[in-house]
């Protein structure tokens, strides 16, 4: 057994515990820190005449804008899914199509039997066919009716005017029975001529009467023939009724004869395989399920406190639990969060033209947001305040150190990306971690290695 490793061995052990748990002690005895009663660290007095300084390494740094990111986790979904059901009821008369396959808008998955129902068709067209031809004969009924209308207010003109010419005879002959009653009381009269006027006043009334009773015959006659062109227009609607009852029956037949092929809905895979011929279907039952894949979504769940930090449109990038790396944007971002766990559903479309990329597939998803003034430093210029704050050392006015506490964005090979310090700095990168804050230092500036 050689001494030299054991004993250079026990002098690291020695100095790591002076440096570690004895380290205000070495401090001390190095004359660079004291500590008030709270334990907090206190600026050790200025070097004494004739005592060197802690030199450090310093590199100044300017703060550049960070590419941000949202990191999401949650993973893939089809852009569609749908279970392609049956209308109707009906046995499966076509060959089944496996599970995998791909599929083209429209095309056919299953074929149902028909039965009964083409007969049904052509009974309904037959229909049809039979009241379109009604449709002739009930309308030529209506120029009938209404020449029978107008004949009818003619005849009541007439009779109106006859009508008029008794009343007009009835009234001279009043005056002329009036007159000879007159004369024939002066004396001036004879008893014929009274008698004359008398009748030619009864004649008249009779006239009347009869003229009244032919212009009530004829409105009588204008309301029969008002019915009849009524009822001339009602066949015509009712045979207008029977043409769209039986053009309803035509299209219900083809409707449910067109249930009979059911067809993908979109382009796609099958994910399951179609009915198998012979099974009958009813309504509601599955034939199979379609899934579209192109493009597909990226689905993740993002805080309360990032969701205002993406917009729809934004880059992202997303990493398969293979390694794989896709690109794609922001399609949609929830506007209502869900209840239990107040996170927001984020979607991301990803073409996926070679199917390569499968539904429900673990993804990371990194969504690109708004920059952010930031330093890259060396990861070995961080540090520890006596609060257990990380940050760096900086070198202030009179070549004093203070400290900086830093948010750490990113890690990088590089080095680390930390906000919160101001846009110009300088950071010292080498014997930050032998002085405290309040020190003078030598600094020695230039490029620190990462």
């Amino acid at each position: 057994m050689k001494f030299a490793p054991v004993f250079t061995a026990v002098l690291v052990s020695v100095f790591l515990y002076f440096l570690v748990i004895e380290r205000d002690r070495l401090l001390e005895f190095a004359g660079i820190t004291s500590t008030d009663e709270s334990g907090s660290a206190m600026a050790a007095p200025q070097a004494e005449a004739g005592t060197p300084l802690i030199k450090v390494f310093v590199t100044r740094s300017e703060a550049s804008i960070l590419d941000n990111a949202v990191i999401l986790r949650g993973e893939t979904e089809a852009a569609r899914q749908v279970d392609v059901r049956a209308e109707t009821s009906g046995l499966v008369i076509s060959e089944p199509l496996r599970k995998g396959v791909s599929v083209a808008e429209g095309e056919l998955l299953c074929e149902l039997d028909a039965g009964t129902r083409r007969a049904a068709l052509d009974e309904a067209k037959a229909r049809l066919a039979e009241a379109i031809s009604r449709m002739p004969e009930a309308e030529a009924r209506a120029p009938e009716a209404e020449a029978r209308l107008a004949e009818a207010n003619s005849r009541v003109a007439e009779a109106e005017a006859r009508l008029i010419e008794s009343r007009a005879r009835l009234a001279e002959a009043e005056i002329n029975e009036n007159a000879a009653t007159k004369l024939s009381e002066g004396g001036f009269a004879s008893d014929s001529r009274v008698a004359n006027a008398e009748a030619t006043l009864e004649s008249a009334r009779a006239g009347v009467t009869s003229a009244q009773a032919a212009v009530n015959g004829a409105r009588a006659g204008v309301v029969g023939a008002g019915a009849g062109l009524q009822a001339a227009a009602s066949a015509v609607e009712s045979v207008r009724a029977a043409i769209a009852g039986a053009e309803a029956a035509v299209a219900s037949a083809e409707r449910e004869l067109s249930k009979l092929r059911i067809q993908a809905p979109f382009a796609g895979l099958l994910e399951t395989d179609t009915a198998e011929i012979g099974s009958l279907l009813q309504p509601g039952g599955a034939c199979a399920t379609v899934i579209q894949l192109d493009p597909i979504k990226l689905v993740g769940f993002v805080a309360e406190i990032d969701v205002a930090k993406i917009e729809p449109g934004a880059r992202a990038r997303a990493r398969l639990a293979s390694g794989e790396t896709i690109i794609g944007n922001v399609s949609f971002i929830a506007r209502s969060s869900d209840p239990m766990t107040r996170t927001f559903r984020v979607e991301v479309e990803v073409p996926n033209t070679d199917l390569a990329i499968r539904d429900g597939q673990t993804v990371e998803i990194m969504v690109a947001a708004e920059g952010r003034p930031a330093h890259l430093l060396p990861q070995s210029a961080l540090t520890l305040d006596d609060d257990g704050r990380i940050g760096v050392r900086l070198l202030g006015a009179g070549n004093i150190a203070r400290f900086a506490p830093v948010d750490i964005l990113r890690d990088t090979i590089e080095g680390v990306w930390v906000s919160g310090l101001e846009d110009a700095v300088e950071v010292i990168t080498v014997g930050q971690e032998y002085v405290v804050e309040g020190v003078t230092v030598d600094p020695t500036f230039g490029e620190a290695s990462q």
